[in-house]
């Protein structure tokens, strides 16, 4: 399996002949345009795109590479609707407990601890629970992407139930988790062999970097990527 970051929690995931897109928010993210990079060219071989919620900083582009690629949307039900109806095609609805098959690799939504929802004039649209999300391939590591959350006692549940070996931990306070409460839950109730940091350091009011949820996690496989670089896990 091969992750890319692009800032954010957006990732990219590659496993068999799959090309799966996280959500996938990349214009207005200032991660991903310090890159200097097309949004067209780097998702144009996206397959799939799986959303863990409806904030637009989540859903970001998906309409767009949707419409351009003829990916696949796997989402929450009523997340999975309203985009079909904006123009997205394909889609493969969901919700928490359940999996989804798809060629090379299984989707299992699982409790979050956060919110859903847009703004339609003015006024917001709910959007479904909020998810993480367990990506199981045919061959390779079990990843967990946790979306935004608090920490839950699920987390154990999960981890019983998943035994995800790759764990994609949003850190960067205010919305979600910060170092102490992220460290936490990882320590408590994972056993994850490779811990990638995210959600930090798009917009000021979050942490701007990972050093105190790499120094909470000392002894542990926190891997700080750098954006848009790929890597194997």
């Amino acid at each position: 399996m091969k992750l890319t970051w692009f800032g954010h929690s957006c990732f990219r995931v590659e496993t068999g002949g799959a090309d799966i897109l996280i959500d996938p928010f990349f214009t207005g993210n200032g991660t991903f345009e310090a890159l200097g990079q097309s949004v067209r060219d780097v998702t144009a071989q996206t397959t799939h795109v799986i959303l863990t919620h409806g904030h637009d900083d989540h859903v970001g582009d998906t309409l767009d590479i949707c419409t351009a690629t003829g990916a696949t949307l796997i989402a929450v039900y009523e997340l999975a609707v309203y985009l079909n109806g904006l123009g997205v095609e394909t889609v493969d609805p969901t919700n928490r407990g359940g999996t989804v098959h798809h060629n090379g690799f299984d989707v299992t939504f699982v409790t979050a601890s956060h919110s859903s929802s847009t703004f339609v004039d003015g006024k917001p649209l709910y959007l479904g629970p909020e998810c993480g999300v367990v990506i199981k391939p045919a061959e390779g590591p079990t990843l967990y992407h946790m979306g935004d959350t608090d920490v839950i006692s699920d987390f154990a549940i999960i981890n019983d139930l998943y035994q995800p070996t790759v764990g994609l931990v949003p850190i960067g306070d205010r919305f979600t988790m910060g170092a102490k409460s992220a460290a936490f839950a990882c320590r408590r109730f994972f056993r994850f062999e490779t811990i990638v940091p995210c959600h930090y350091g798009t917009f000021p009011i979050l942490d701007q970097t990972a050093d105190a949820f790499v120094s909470e996690m000392a002894g542990h496989n926190v891997k700080v990527t750098e954006p848009g670089v790929a890597f194997e896990v």
